[in-house]
């Protein structure tokens, strides 16, 4: 048997961060501890993806159907058949992995077949004026990656402002399905002038046939349209990138199988999240092994994170696991 407890974790953040699709100004999730005879204890946290419905109260309804499952010893390979993809999948399969590798004398790198490397994450900078746009790229300068929120209007102004702040960063474009696929062909000409290297999801899902016979100037990366591998066939020949997010597949062991799937279809890959602290990031810190983005920056918007989290210089992740965080 395995005991199982969870609680939730409200993370206040360091400022109102502003999509597209509205302002937060925390971040909920659910940790989950897993404690086997032995005195092995597997922990995990989700947040769910907000958007979609999975919030963090259908995601305890889930996890209450499938308790019984999880405290008679169901294992990764089994979740599938007991929780959607979604946020209470990728915390019970974090959990799973943390206690796995603990009760093994293992570690996750190990378990998933890649080797731990340091990792540079982009930092994202929420929807603010053109005078915070500046200031705040300014501030984080010496970041090499950043990302950037955009709503529908006019982008460029925007990004000369970041420009100004930060004149060498490599910058992604995030408008969260804001720009309508006119709009995207207009602009995506101009954007390299401004050093964009990736423009994330612009369109709405369910556009993308629009993208047909188009060939994008920057590389195209799709987020909210790809969930799991039945998704990939929307995107291919449309997008050059998927976003994978273990929120959103289910987890890591979901999240790997997606990865490998997409790479024999051509696919470039980014690991991003939905936010939350440095238990959140450790099982996305093994996917990103493999892929060519990262953007793994929940603590780095939050007031604090989780104790023994990741250290963060510069965007640059100097501990890509912690052991005695997870895995």
């Amino acid at each position: 048997m395995i005991a199982a407890s969870v609680s939730r974790v409200d993370w206040p953040l360091a400022e109102p961060f502003t999509v597209s699709r509205g302002t937060q100004t925390c971040q909920p999730a659910l940790q989950m501890t897993l404690s086997r005879m032995g005195g092995f204890k597997g922990r995990g946290e989700a947040c769910g993806v907000y958007y979609s419905g999975d919030t963090i109260e259908a995601m305890e309804d889930e996890l209450a159907q499938a308790q019984v499952h999880i405290q008679h010893g169901a294992r990764r390979e089994d979740l599938p058949d007991l929780l959607s993809s979604g946020g209470a999948r990728h915390l019970v399969d974090a959990a799973l992995w943390d206690l796995e590798a603990k009760s093994g004398n293992t570690d996750a790198f190990t378990m998933a077949g890649v080797s731990p490397e340091p990792v540079t994450t982009a930092c994202t900078i929420g929807i603010r004026s053109l005078a915070q746009y500046e200031a705040t790229a300014r501030r984080l300068c010496h970041y090499p990656v950043l990302k950037i929120k955009l709503d529908g209007s006019e982008p460029f102004a925007a990004l000369a402002a970041v420009r100004r702040g930060a004149p060498t960063a490599e910058i992604i474009v995030d408008p969260n399905q804001s720009w309508s696929i006119d709009k995207l062909k207009s602009w995506a000409p101009a954007l390299a002038d401004y050093g964009v290297i990736l423009i994330e999801q612009p369109i709405p899902v369910g556009a993308e046939d629009g993208l047909d016979g188009w060939r994008c100037p920057i590389p195209l990366c799709a987020d909210e349209l790809v969930d799991d591998i039945d998704d990939l066939a929307l995107a291919s020949g449309r997008f050059a990138v998927i976003n994978i997010k273990l929120d959103k597949c289910g987890g890591l062991t979901s999240g790997l199988a997606l990865a490998r799937a997409a790479r024999l279809k051509g696919f470039g890959l980014m690991v991003g999240c939905m936010g939350g602290s440095s238990l959140s990031m450790a099982p996305a810190m093994v996917l990103a092994q493999l892929c060519d983005f990262v953007d793994l920056d929940g603590p780095l918007l939050q007031q604090t994170d989780i104790a023994g989290g990741f250290e963060y210089r510069n965007g640059h992740v100097s501990n890509p696991l912690n052991q005695e965080l997870w895995g």
